[in-house]
Parts: structure tokens; C-alpha cells; sequence
């Protein structure tokens, strides 16, 4: 069974945060800050909507290194060549002590191999549940669990996401985090892809935008 955790989910711009309010609307120990990274409140860890090689130069990860060092970085980058061989799949995370009291953990989890666009992927979504299983498994680990989770809007700074279907992959994942499967058979498959797949009645992971070149 999921380990209890709250989740603030954090961006400066009003409409990312009414999209997560819509998205999240109804689940348990959510909280919407219209806040910057560098404003945040002590927290016990914050994921990274990164690459998969740790080059954390830009965007949110940039605001991440200037807070803890580029120590933090290289620590990640070492664990990435040394358990990934040196590229860390989307869909996979990794937590990172920081050294920080008040701010102790980095949860790194990949959106895209390079920055690019990520739309009409399941890319924000596989991001989102690796960080959290991710999580889990450190807090049924450890006696010092990790409690209060902080997340940007992934994949909507070089992915070119929008906010609300960032909002819904990310959302997707905290549904399934929370309700995990008691067995596993092509019922749930399909019931699983579905909420990963569909906005609605319409597919929008996954579907053809063009006529394929011969």
C-alpha cells in the first residue's frame, strides 16, 4: 500500500496553477502554490523535471544547482553513469541528499533524453510515477521518511507541454500511486492506459499527427 506523503505542486503562473486545481480536484494531501522554486517553504524533496543525462544548466534544474551547489550535480551525473551507464531512461527517478537540513532531498526524474518537445507522449506521466514509486520505496527503507513532496509543472518549459495536460499525466500518476493494483491482468492494463491515454473521450498520448513517409 502507497506510504502517506503531501504533495505541493508549485508554479509561478496562475494558469498552471488553476490547471493542477482542476486536474487534482477531489485527490487527498494536495496543495496548489502559485510560488517560484526559490520561494518554496522547507520542504523534504523536490523533483526535477530533468534530461536523462544529469546536465542541469537550465530551467528549474539550474534553480536547483544555484540553491545546493554544483556538487549536487555532479554527485548525479556519478550515479547516472555508474547505474545507468550513463543515461538515465525517462521513467526512472533517483533521490539525492542535499545536504540540507531544511531542504535534504532531490528527486531526479527525467522528462526527455534531450530538451525538446515532449508532446504526444506519456513522457510527464512516466516522470511523475517513477519519482513517486521512487519515493515510496526510499520511505519503506528508511526510519526518516520523506513526508512533504514538491513538483513543478513537468514538461512544460523545453517539452512545450501545456499546463493542463501536464497537469493531467501528473495527475494520473498520483491516482495510480494511490490505488495501486491488487492483481495484475489485461483489465487493468487497459483501465490504467486509458486514464494515461485519454483526456476525456479523446486519445491525445500516442496519436498518429501525421500521414507516415514511405
Amino acid at each position: 500500500m502507497p506510504l502517506p506523503m503531501e504533495l505541493w505542486l508549485i508554479h509561478p503562473e496562475e494558469q498552471a496553477i488553476d490547471a493542477f486545481a482542476q486536474r487534482f480536484a477531489g485527490l487527498p494531501s494536495v496543495r496548489t502554490m502559485q510560488s517560484t522554486f526559490e520561494e518554496l517553504a522547507p520542504h523534504d524533496c523536490f523533483v526535477t523535471a530533468a534530461n536523462c543525462y544529469g546536465i542541469m544548466n537550465a530551467g528549474i534544474d539550474a534553480a536547483v544547482v544555484r540553491k545546493h551547489g554544483s556538487e549536487l550535480a555532479t554527485r548525479i551525473q556519478y550515479r547516472i553513469l555508474d547505474e545507468f551507464l550513463g543515461e538515465q531512461p525517462v521513467g526512472t527517478a533517483i533521490i539525492e541528499p542535499t545536504g540540507s537540513t531544511a531542504y535534504p532531498y532531490v528527486c531526479h526524474a527525467p522528462t526527455m533524453r534531450t530538451p525538446g518537445s515532449i508532446g504526444n507522449t506519456d513522457n510527464i506521466y512516466r516522470a511523475t510515477f517513477a519519482a513517486l514509486t521512487a519515493i515510496y520505496r526510499y520511505n519503506t527503507q528508511h526510519g526518516h521518511p520523506i513526508e512533504t513532496v514538491a513538483l513543478p509543472a513537468m514538461g512544460c518549459g523545453f517539452g512545450g507541454v501545456d499546463y493542463s495536460e501536464s497537469a493531467r499525466q501528473m495527475a494520473a500518476a498520483y491516482k495510480h500511486y494511490l490505488d495501486p493494483p491488487h492483481r495484475l491482468d489485461w483489465n487493468t492494463v487497459i483501465e490504467r492506459e486509458k486514464r494515461i491515454t485519454y483526456d476525456g473521450d479523446q486519445k491525445v498520448v500516442g496519436r498518429s499527427n501525421q500521414k507516415r513517409s514511405e
